[in-house]
C-alpha cells in the first residue's frame, strides 16, 4: 500500500517568514498591548496569576526574538495601566511581584543582549519595592545601545498629557517658555518617550480592538494589527505576520501618494 505524503501546512514557517519580512524595511518600534492572560487561564480553569506569569514567558521571548533576531530598536510593552490598579488586590500585589521577579531573574540576559530598560509612566507611585528594582535595572542598563525595551508601568496616555500640560504651564509661568512658541514639536519634547520615534505598529492580542488609554499622543500615525490570540499564545510565527502585513500597508501620513 503506497504511502500518503505527509500534510504540509500552508502557514510559512518561522524561518521562511522571517526571510520574507527581511526582505522589506522592518517597523522601527513596535509597539504590544498584551491582553489575555486572564482569559487564558480562565479556558484552563486556572486562576489569572497563572495567565500573567505564562504571559510573562511569552514577552521574553519576544523581546529576545525582536532585538536578537528582528534586530529592531525600539520595542514598547503595556506592563500595567493607570486603571489596572482596579483590580482585586491580590491581583495587583501579584503583578507587582512579578515585575520584581521579572526584572531579578530577566536582568542578566537583558544586558548580554544589549538591551536598554526604560520605563514610561509614574515610577513614584509604585511601590517601594518595584521601583527600586525598576530604576536599577534602567541605571544598570543605561549605556547598552541594542533594543530600547520601553515597559509601560503605571501609564496612562491621558494622564501623561495631563502631565504634560502642568509642566509646560509652570515652564510658561516661570517664563521658559512662550505660549506663542508652542509647537507639536514642544509638547513631545515633554513626554515620556521624548527621544523615541512614535510607533511604527501597534499590536493588540485577545481580539479587542481599542488602544485602552495608550500612547494617544504617540499612535496619531500608527498602523493598528488586531488578533484574536491571547496573549500567552502569542507567538514569533504570528508577530512576524503582523510585521508583513505592515510591510504590505502604504503608509500616507495624509498626504496623496502617486503611484
Amino acid at each position: 500500500m503506497a504511502t500518503r505524503p505527509p500534510l504540509v501546512s500552508a502557514e510559512p514557517r518561522r524561518s521562511e517568514l522571517l526571510a520574507i519580512v527581511k526582505q522589506r524595511p522592518l517597523p522601527e518600534h513596535i509597539a504590544i498591548i498584551m491582553d489575555g492572560n486572564g482569559r487564558w487561564a480562565a479556558c484552563r480553569g486556572r486562576e489569572r496569576t497563572f495567565g500573567h506569569r505564562q504571559g510573562l514567558e511569552t514577552a521574553s521571548q519576544i523581546v529576545e526574538f525582536v532585538g536578537q533576531e528582528l534586530k529592531i530598536k525600539h520595542l514598547t510593552l503595556f506592563a500595567f495601566s493607570k486603571e489596572n490598579w482596579r483590580r482585586p488586590r491580590a491581583e495587583v500585589d501579584f503583578l507587582m511581584n512579578l515585575l520584581i521577579d521579572f526584572v531579578q531573574r530577566k536582568l542578566d540576559e537583558l544586558l548580554r543582549n544589549n538591551v536598554r530598560l526604560r520605563v514610561l509612566g509614574e515610577v513614584s507611585e509604585l511601590p517601594a519595592g518595584v521601583r527600586a528594582e525598576v530604576e536599577r535595572a534602567v541605571v544598570t542598563s543605561e549605556d547598552n545601545d541594542g533594543l530600547y525595551l520601553n515597559l509601560a508601568i503605571n501609564y496612562g496616555g491621558r494622564q501623561e498629557l495631563v502631565r504634560v500640560t502642568q509642566a509646560i504651564a509652570r515652564d510658561c509661568a516661570a517664563g521658559r517658555l512662550s505660549p506663542d512658541h508652542i509647537c507639536e514639536n514642544t509638547l513631545a519634547h515633554y513626554l515620556y518617550t521624548q527621544d523615541l520615534p512614535d510607533p511604527d505598529l501597534l499590536i493588540r492580542t485577545s481580539g479587542e480592538e481599542r488602544v485602552s488609554n495608550f500612547l494617544l499622543w504617540q499612535i496619531a500615525y500608527t498602523e493598528f494589527w488586531f488578533t484574536e490570540t491571547l496573549w500567552p499564545d502569542f507567538s514569533k510565527e504570528e508577530l512576524l505576520r503582523a510585521i508583513a502585513d505592515f510591510q504590505r500597508r502604504q503608509r500616507k501620513f495624509g498626504t496623496v501618494v502617486e503611484p
